[in-house]
């Protein structure tokens, strides 16, 4: 490892995916974090339940990870999706939508440590994390989705490019706020 991460030293991860070695490899890449692994949806759902975390990190196939996404949404955990199998325009669209902060592929765990502190560091400055995923990953996207695969939902993206700076996810993520709820805002 590089050395430590100012913005990813001391944070509290939940890592959920039914593949042990993926585990091991986010718990070795985020060696300066304490990460709180889950096998399975049930376990997970406990942990999100009983623990306080800065961020969560979820497969989307093997452990209902898009359902697990709606309750770190309502603790107001940031959570970022991460897939193999589901790897298609489709599941980022339903993540961006459901509050996901980012949607990572798992051909990209060797930079996992990078991507995660530059998504820290969006979100502590207040800067949009999509942004920061599509200038960082819109080519790979590209590649594996086509050329032009955003135009096949164009409204979806359309409405998403002019609302990226408070998207979705932040949107839903402070309406479970009870800070932000109580103002009316």
């Amino acid at each position: 490892m590089a050395g430590t991460n100012p913005f990813l030293a001391g944070k509290r991860i939940l890592a959920v995916d039914d593949e042990q070695d993926v585990l091991d490899t986010i718990q070795e890449a985020l060696e300066d974090s304490q990460v709180d692994k889950a096998l399975d949806f049930k376990t997970a759902v406990e942990l999100i339940n009983t623990c306080n975390y800065d961020l969560a990190i979820l497969d989307i196939m093997g452990v209902d990870g898009l359902t697990l996404l709606e309750k770190t949404v309502e603790k107001g955990i940031p959570t970022v999706m991460l897939t193999a199998h589901a790897l298609n325009a489709q599941t980022l669209m339903t993540s961006i939508r459901k509050g996901a902060v980012s949607y990572l592929p798992k051909e990209k765990l060797a930079d996992l440590e990078s991507i995660l502190g530059e998504l820290l560091e969006a979100m502590q400055k207040g800067n949009p994390t999509w942004k920061l995923l599509f200038d960082k990953l819109g080519d790979f996207f590209d590649q594996k989705f086509g050329r032009g695969w955003r135009e096949k939902d164009r409204e979806f993206w359309s409405e998403f490019s002019r609302t990226y700076q408070i998207g979705k996810g932040i949107q839903s993520r402070l309406s479970h706020d009870e800070r932000i709820a109580s103002k009316g805002i």
